[in-house]
């Protein structure tokens, strides 16, 4: 099925030049001339190459068909991360690096989506939003202005991601895993 450019996220399946890609980033470039373009970093299911691919925003690409499966991590070791499908409760492998800049994210027992093509589990796709702890978090500078006062925290899994100043070490909050951003204070 063909969608525009601009409309690929992080774990989509999409056929160029004849081979089936995991979409691992994208970048959305406004340059100050000309049109923007979509920058996707993209990996050959088949093969584990990678390559960086530019679309124009209007351009439309081949989306393949994919069987979704709703599965559960179960843990991973140094290679691999393994999953159990959540209907035949069968346990398959995947490469870490599947996960890109999302892996620091998976949690033991998360529930994913993982897409197949032609039966092999060729993405994983994470819940939008996880409950991280912050465990350091800089002091709130005194005086500073509300528009420019987030500060930088490291949370839990080693992500360090910017939070607003009444966010103290010790407390939970929801993270965005795509965008790596503060998204609220949990509440629970």
């Amino acid at each position: 099925m063909k969608i525009a450019a601009n409309t690929i996220r992080p774990g989509n399946i999409i056929e160029h030049n004849n081979r089936q890609w995991g979409v691992l980033k994208i970048q959305l470039i406004q340059p100050g001339k000309g049109g923007a373009f979509i920058q996707v970093e993209m990996r050959d299911i088949r093969t584990g190459t990678k390559t960086n691919e530019r679309w124009r925003t209007a351009d439309t690409v081949e989306k393949c068909s994919v069987e979704e499966k709703d599965c559960t991590y179960l843990f991973g070791d140094s290679d691999t991360l393994t999953f159990m499908d959540g209907e035949t409760y069968e346990q398959f492998n995947m490469p870490h690096d599947m996960l890109g800049d999302q892996l620091p994210f998976l949690q033991d027992g998360m529930l994913v989506t993982v897409d197949f093509v032609e039966g092999s589990p060729v993405s994983v796709t994470l819940p939008s939003t996880v409950i991280l702890e912050v465990v350091e978090a800089d002091p709130v500078v005194k005086g500073q202005t509300a528009a420019a006062s987030y500060k930088p925290a490291k949370m839990s899994n080693g992500i360090r991601i910017m939070v607003p100043p009444f966010v103290e070490t010790g407390e939970k909050i929801v993270v965005n895993t795509t965008e790596m951003a503060y998204v609220e204070r949990f509440k629970g």
